[in-house]
């Protein structure tokens, strides 16, 4: 390759921790200004010069993809009182639309729509959008709304007058995810984050009222600790949750009275959380780990005049030590829990007057694929509305008859030119290093032998016991039609396998997630897939753990995509002012803790590079206004890459967002796929062509 690619200058600076010294020439990155922002345009500069010979393989791709969108789109309706609601995407639009039609209209399904978010409108002239909260007020005549236009997950909260289509003057400039409505719809409650982007404060809105004047109703001095607020579908209460990693506490408002102190609903215990919801004119069912390691269900008074602890909690269904029950929704008649089993999310349909009953379990039509709660507005509905989907199946939204688990479908999302048919999904399991069962979905066109031949990507995340879903994805195809078998790594870490699997991948145990993904790697190579033609994939944790398995297993890959990886560790989580630093030490550990520092020293990639000519063909990307992932990272780990080998540094390239763009890429329907087309060009290049020379 004939262009050089960018060196970042090196500057002298030593961290010393434990009687440890680490050598950080690039410590200079994590100070920002206008000499990173002029490397990282360096870097976006070599990047696409060389990218440039993909460019006809990305537009190729581009419109393979795009062909599978519709061009217009719409969601399922969802009932209110007095309207019903969807969201509608005109021809060619990124974005969809916020509609609504009058319910007991003469013309029944076939009243006219009035567009209530015009969202293509609010985008228009931005480089980034994206909408936080829409939520309608219960008189269905105001609706706030919040957005971003930077990536920076600040949202500006506005409110408008549905009667005339205007917004009102009031404007609160910074606010989160998370809000509710009161009862009378005068009251609105919303999130605040600190500078370091972390949700502290839930205030309360006064409709007609200047933002100034609002007023503070929680806030968490403890920087561990991150607050959310919603409504419930009852109506009848608003819930303010504050979490840790491992601990949390719930706060009820009664919706009737937004200006009622909040009132514990079970305190606060070390290692113990709980998330609740509201049965209309009864009581709250909780979800918690108390005594439950895969957690259980216990009923509590709704606390209207103290706050309460756990005592007040009364056993309704005991822990399932195969199922991880992860939430509980409450309607008229009946309970819907949705459950983690053997690695797919399911849903079990319980009567309300039956709740440890053996219910109903509704599990995906789809191999490999997924259930769950679609968007429910209406409490008293006999029916709630599910989607079901998965890698190569676009969405089947179905009414969910409450009395008798029968399935009625309403709509079927298009995939233009798509069919599943030609697509095969199936679930292996590997055993990791100490024996450990690792499941792994694998997903490969149906003329694709699965004999030891073919390349693959893997794809892994495995953190904060979150799981990536098996969505439909209009891109997948366009790699599984060249020959190329996508394998997902479900490793420790995740929530795949409930919370013993993610006790048994954070902390002191986060190697048993890098040493995972990399037996699954080796447990598909030879017999499955092609172990010549290996590549890797990963985004934000998932990051990381492609920075790990780097530097770790770096004979394993073809090549390695690292999605605004968390690759600075030890500096990062020694830094409380970054963002996620503090409320994250229960994931990774306290560095100022000697053990913990060891363990993160351990596999940091930063402080862990390969060996000179050992490494395979990287492509990492980060964002400039990423409020979770500082771009600083990134740059900071392709820098020391490149200055530890330089002859393989040309292969390394880092796509960079220098102006707005977010933690997960590009904004908009087409502009999220003319991204995922760009690192499918790149990963192909790398698995169907010979290996690359250094």
């Amino acid at each position: 390759m004939s262009l050089l690619p960018p060196q970042a200058p090196q500057r002298p600076h030593e961290h010393r921790q434990h009687d440890v010294v680490r050598p950080d020439p690039f410590h200079w990155m994590a100070d920002g200004g206008p000499e990173l922002v002029a490397h990282l345009e360096e870097e976006r500069r070599f990047y696409e010069e060389s990218c440039r010979p993909l460019a006809p393989l990305t537009a190729e791709l581009r419109e393979e993809m795009v062909a599978r969108l519709p061009e217009a789109e719409a969601s399922p309706w969802w009932s209110r009182a007095r309207h019903r609601y969807a969201l509608h995407t005109a021809p060619g639009s990124e974005y969809a639309d916020l509609v609504r039609a009058p319910l007991g209209s003469p013309d029944g399904p076939d009243a006219p729509t009035e567009t209530v978010l015009d969202v293509a409108a609010l985008a228009a002239g931005t480089d980034f959008f994206e909408l936080g909260v829409t939520l309608v007020s219960p008189d269905e005549r105001l609706l706030a709304y919040s957005v971003d236009t930077d990536g920076d997950e600040v949202y500006t909260l506005r409110f408008r007058d549905l009667r005339t289509g205007a917004d009102l003057d009031e404007v609160v400039p910074r606010s989160y995810y998370g809000a509710a409505w009161s009862a009378d719809s005068t009251t609105f409650f919303y999130t605040v984050h600190d500078d370091a982007y972390r949700p502290h404060q839930v205030w309360r809105h006064r409709v007609g009222s200047p933002a100034d004047q609002d007023e503070l109703v929680v806030e968490e001095p403890d920087e561990r600790f991150a607050l959310m607020v919603r409504g419930t579908r009852s109506g009848e209460v608003v819930l303010v949750r504050s979490e840790s990693r491992d601990t949390g506490e719930e706060w009820a408002i009664d919706a009737h009275a937004p200006e009622a102190p909040p009132r514990s609903v079970g305190g606060r215990r070390p290692g113990i959380v709980y998330r609740s919801e509201h049965v209309r004119g009864g009581p709250l069912l909780v979800v918690t780990n108390d005594g439950a390691v895969e957690f259980r269900l216990v009923s509590t008074p709704v606390p209207r005049e103290a706050d309460q602890d756990h005592t007040a909690w009364s056993p309704v269904r005991d822990e399932e030590p195969t199922e991880r029950l992860e939430r509980v929704d409450a309607f008229a008649t009946h309970a819907v829990l949705s459950l983690r089993v053997a690695a797919e999310h399911r849903l079990r349909v319980v009567p309300l007057d039956d709740l440890a009953g053996k219910g109903t379990e509704v599990a995906s039509r789809f191999p490999g694929g997924e259930v769950r709660l679609a968007r429910n507005a209406s409490y008293d509905a006999p029916a709630a509305l599910v989607v079901d989907q998965a890698h190569v199946e676009p969405r089947v939204w179905s009414d969910l008859d409450l009395a008798d688990g029968t399935r009625r479908d309403v709509l079927r999302e298009e995939a233009p030119g798509h069919d599943p048919e030609r697509y095969v999904t199936q679930r292996l399991t590997v055993p990791s290093t100490d024996g450990t069962p690792v499941p792994v979905t694998v997903v490969r066109h149906r003329d694709t032998p699965l004999d030891g031949t073919a390349p693959a990507l893997l794809y892994g995340y495995g953190a904060y016991e979150y799981t990536f879903e098996p969505d439909w994805d209009p891109a997948l195809p366009s790699l599984l039609d060249r020959g190329v078998v996508f394998a997902h790594a479900h490793v420790r870490g995740g929530g795949e396998g409930g919370r013993r699997w993610w006790l048994d991948g954070r902390m002191e145990h986060k190697q048993h997630t890098f040493t995972d993904f990399a037996a699954v790697a080796d447990g598909l190579a030879g017999t499955y897939v092609d172990g010549d033609r290996i590549a890797s994939r990963g985004l934000s944790a998932g990051g990381l753990l492609q920075g790990a398995v780097f530097s770790q297993r770096p004979d394993r890959w073809r090549a390695v995509v690292a999605e605004v990886p968390f690759v600075d560790v030890v500096s990062t989580m020694f830094d409380a002012s970054i963002p996620l630093t503090v409320n994250e030490w229960d994931e990774w550990g306290d560095p100022r803790r000697r053990a913990d520092f060891d363990w993160m020293l351990a596999y940091s990639p930063y402080e862990n590079p390969p060996q000179a000519g050992t490494r395979p063909d990287l492509l990492a990307t980060g964002a400039l206004h990423d409020p979770r992932v500082m771009v600083h990272e990134p740059a900071k780990w392709v820098a020391r890459l490149r200055e530890t080998d330089p002859e393989w540094s040309p292969r390394c390239l880092f796509r960079v967002e220098t102006g707005a763009g977010a933690h997960s890429g590009p904004s908009g329907r087409y502009g999220h796929l003319a991204y995922e087309a760009e690192v499918y060009a790149w990963v192909l290049d790398k698995l169907l062509t010979g290996p690359a020379a250094s």
